[in-house]
């Protein structure tokens, strides 16, 4: 199913991401948790993509089992920063191969010691293209809220992301942030210049404080002070820590629901409990 239509139906959008193992050895332990959330039932699952190999090599396994063994709809993340345009396009004929039909088209970061002179590929709108003319796909795209920490101002930012939209880009599905008013001022922003393709809110429910802070120091993800306090009162305590960041996740989450932001996508970290508590606290909005 394309995913146009889950995003924009009627009722509340709520969906997870999954990511892959770094190896082999680590994949039964993510093929039970992916099968643990998709049982969840969920609007739709996302598989993260390793570039140039790795854990890209699973996406497409993991994207299939999804749709073939639990008839969850897969968003299928792809990559192109460090990857070679004949990479990308076994790829695509790879998912197309699966049935799969919906793909999160990114940049990806470049990895070190590769140059720019180098790759084949600068920019997501031209993966953005490439998947356009190759055909067949509901092509996603990221956003962040907060621009992007590589863009010069705001301004340049949605500029980049009007590209994004105009190359082909159907949906967008934010970074990441703890402030629900950040992202809508930045939906005021894109929808005047002229972008009014669906969002989809990015939520990180925090449970592990010392990697939300690494994450936040890669992408420029502001902390508000309220969220700092309950760190603060409850990172040195696990179990407290992850009450609390459901409980925050959760707010965040109904009142972007209340403010007519319809589809949400939780980045769950492959933890089945936290995917599962968030859509029991939602249960009846979701109805």
């Amino acid at each position: 199913m394309k995913l146009l239509k889950v995003i924009q139906g009627q009722h509340p959008c709520l969906s997870f991401e999954v990511f892959p193992p770094k190896t082999s050895a680590a994949f039964d332990s993510v093929q039970a948790a992916t099968e643990a959330i998709a049982r969840l039932n969920p609007s739709y699952m996302s598989v993260t993509y390793g570039a140039g190999g790795g854990t890209s090599d699973y996406t497409v396994r993991i994207a299939s089992d999804l749709q073939n063994r639990f008839g969850v709809t897969p968003l299928a993340h792809l990559s192109c920063v460090s990857s070679s345009k004949v990479q990308v396009m076994q790829q695509l004929e790879s998912l197309r191969s699966q049935g799969i039909e919906n793909v999160l088209a990114l940049r990806g970061d470049l990895p070190a010691g590769m140059k720019a002179d180098d790759l084949e590929y600068h920019y997501a709108y031209e993966l953005i293209e490439q998947i356009r003319a190759f055909g067949g796909f509901c092509i996603g795209g990221a956003c962040y809220p907060e621009s992007h920490p590589e863009s010069e101002t705001c301004v340049k930012d949605v500029e980049y992301l009007k590209r994004k939209v105009d190359s082909g880009c159907e949906f967008l599905t934010t970074q990441m942030f703890f402030d629900n008013n950040i992202l809508y001022n930045f939906m005021y922003r894109i929808r005047e210049a002229g972008i009014f393709v669906p969002v989809v809110a990015g939520i990180m429910p925090v449970t592990n404080p010392k990697q939300i802070r690494r994450i936040c120091q890669i992408s420029g993800t502001a902390l508000p002070q309220r969220f700092r306090r309950i760190v603060d009162r409850y990172g040195d305590k696990p179990d407290a820590m992850k009450q609390a960041g459901i409980a925050y996740a959760t707010e965040q989450i109904i009142d972007l629901y209340a403010n007519g932001i319809n589809a949400v996508h939780v980045y769950s970290m492959n933890k089945p409990d936290v995917a599962e508590k968030i859509q029991e606290n939602l249960r009846s909005i979701l109805m």
